[in-house]
């Protein structure tokens, strides 16, 4: 008889997006006159920069042309984008990395759960409080421990190592998801020493990279000394050039990462996609190659101000009300204090108006009392939700 992976029952039954979706579903069935404003899920409003779409064009063209038509690529990615990522990093970042050391996906979602197979469950995971719920779910599939560390107010939910901070794998989110906090160099330097000091590996969740405009923030863990023996990073083109439905992600493990003394961590990774995965498609990935050409990133930063230009209009509006919060500088995500059950709050905001966010419970017990808005949102949008958002503070 077939038996199930009972750690699916540590699982909350649904997924937060799902149960916000739900949520909105009842009440436009109620109230379908009232018009809904979305600040909840981080998906993106811009379509496809130019570039990207001639690209992808050509590529598609190409598909139907015996002269030209690709059939499997490499699972790790065609070199052509291995190769635009690599002097991106040397552009942006300065920081040198092989082609061998990058590795192309569907996005970093898929990534970011994957990669916990290479190691046993024997481990002890780390996680920061509030969290990008994937990093927990994907671990209670495997049934590991799971310790928490505290981000909040007082540390600017940027939480650090200390005396008690156990365990053998860490994720980091910076520009951070939900809160919109960004570890300067310093904050990060102290994870690299703890990792190295203490055989512990960080995943470096670097989605919104391209959402740091400060110079004297990192975009990249590996400007950091060290992090190459001690760091995987997560990289998506979802936010970066509006691929939610494009689908297009980057994954950079290091060469000189060895576990255990004798197993290589990138010979490993690519172990487990030859087998697992049957790569990211040709049409996709010329797609991706676009994005880092000139016009493609001018293009694309152009669609990042615009975010940015709606960060600021939110964060305006939570100034002038004397509302707490973190994010819409250097992330498109602002995180702002509530004051009461964050639930609570969605409905009331939902209810009096029509303005969906996420509920900072919904992230862990450390965003209770808090809840997220994104700029991705048309301006106008933007605009009325934060004129309905001043009216909804005088009323509450």
């Amino acid at each position: 008889m077939a038996k199930i992976n009972s750690n699916y029952n540590k699982l909350k039954t649904n997924y937060l997006f799902s149960d916000i979706a739900r949520k909105i579903s009842e009440y436009k069935l109620a109230f379908p006159e009232k018009e809904i404003i979305r600040m909840g899920i981080g998906d993106v409003t811009l379509p496809l920069v130019q570039p990207v779409v001639d690209a992808l064009v050509k590529a598609s063209t190409e598909m139907g042309n015996k002269a030209t038509f690709r059939g499997y690529g490499d699972e790790q990615g065609y070199a052509f984008l291995q190769e635009v990522i690599k002097e991106y990093y040397e552009e942006n970042c300065k920081v040198r990395l092989s082609t061998n050391e990058i590795f192309i996906s569907d996005g970093a979602k898929s990534d970011i759960a994957n990669f916990t197979e290479l190691f046993s469950n024997d481990n002890t995971i780390i996680i920061p409080d509030p969290v990008y719920p994937v990093y927990l779910d994907s671990n209670l599939m495997f049934g590991r421990k799971i310790l928490f560390i505290n981000g909040n107010e007082e540390n600017g939910f940027l939480p650090l190592p200390d005396k008690n901070t156990k365990g053998d794998i860490v994720y980091l989110c910076s520009p951070n998801n939900p809160t919109g906090a960004v570890y300067n160099y310093a904050e990060l330097q102290t994870w690299v020493e703890f990792a190295l000091n203490n055989n512990m590996i960080i995943f470096f969740d670097s989605a919104y990279e391209a959402f740091v405009s400060d110079k004297g923030l990192p975009r990249s863990i590996y400007e950091i000394e060290g992090a190459n023996k001690c760091a995987v990073e997560f990289c998506s083109l979802s936010k970066t050039a509006g691929f939610t439905g494009t689908r297009c992600g980057y994954t950079i493990v290091p060469e000189d990462i060895i576990i255990d003394d004798n197993y290589s961590l990138n010979k490993m990774w690519l172990r487990r996609q030859t087998t697992k995965f049957n790569g990211t498609s040709y049409i996709v990935q010329r797609g991706a190659e676009a994005v880092f050409s000139k016009e493609g990133i001018a293009a694309c930063k152009e669609n990042i101000k615009y975010y940015m230009n709606n960060a600021k209009i939110i964060a305006k509006t939570l100034e002038e009300s004397n509302v707490w919060f973190t994010g819409g500088i250097n992330s498109p995500y602002i995180w702002l204090k509530c004051g009461m059950d964050s639930w609570e709050f969605f409905d009331l905001l939902l209810k009096k108006a029509q303005i969906v966010g996420t509920p900072g419970s919904g992230f862990g017990k450390c965003g209770e009392g808090f809840f997220r808005l994104t700029s991705f949102n048309t301006r106008e949008n933007t605009v009325e939700a934060m004129r309905r958002f001043k009216e909804f503070l005088r009323e509450l």
